[in-house]
């Protein structure tokens, strides 16, 4: 068998999108400008058209480039079981406090429809319902969830427990006066993947 060696990250592309990533979450998508972000990267502003086009197809990517990892997990082992949920949430958590204003971009663009990516974030969460209502089924099937479940509920609750404590994370850390820090989110995710994988769990009729 021969192996396909792997193709080593462009650090200028890298760079672009870090800088567009701190750019556009820090500042509305009208101010922020690409020769802002080439110089935030130390790059060429001709770059941005080579690998992205222009500076919306530089925001798309770069919302790919976080929202890709997590949505990938639906495609893979993680969720073959209930265990998962919790090893998820804490993926989930552990990306955003990275990128703490990247949930709240999201829900502005969503719910106040605030910049542009609209339609391409909700594609991208369309393919998140559609790899979970998968997920949910083959739950169904190895007799690990109960048969009754709704897909969209069991989405929409999922996503309640994920996003919320990112969303607020600077109300929670205030309100309980310590730090959400990698142990907090750990022991976060432990808990909320028992108290939803709890849930979904069959009934004794079942």
């Amino acid at each position: 068998m021969i192996s396909v060696p792997e193709v080593a990250p462009d650090p200028v592309r890298e760079r672009l999108l870090k800088a567009a990533l701190d750019s556009f979450l820090s500042d509305d998508y009208h101010k922020v400008t690409t020769r802002l972000i080439a110089e935030k990267a130390d790059a060429n502003i001709s770059m941005i058209r080579y690998y992205f086009g222009n500076k919306e197809g530089l925001y798309e990517e770069m919302i790919r480039d976080t929202m890709t990892p997590l949505l990938n997990v639906l495609d893979g082992q993680m969720l073959e079981s209930v265990d998962g949920f919790k090893d998820f949430l804490y993926l989930y958590y552990e990306t955003m406090s990275k990128r703490p204003e990247f949930p709240k971009l999201i829900l502005k663009v969503l719910a106040l429809n605030q910049g542009p990516g609209r339609r391409f974030i909700q594609q991208l969460l369309e393919r998140g319902r559609t790899s979970g209502a998968r997920k949910v089924e083959d739950l169904k099937s190895a007799g690990q969830v109960t048969h009754s479940l709704d897909p969209d509920i069991v989405r929409m609750a999922f996503v309640s427990l994920a996003m919320m404590p990112m969303l607020l994370k600077d109300i929670f850390e205030e309100q309980i006066g310590r730090t959400m820090d990698a142990a907090f989110l750990e022991k976060l995710a432990a808990f909320n993947g028992h108290l939803f994988s709890t849930g979904l769990a069959p009934t004794k009729a079942e």
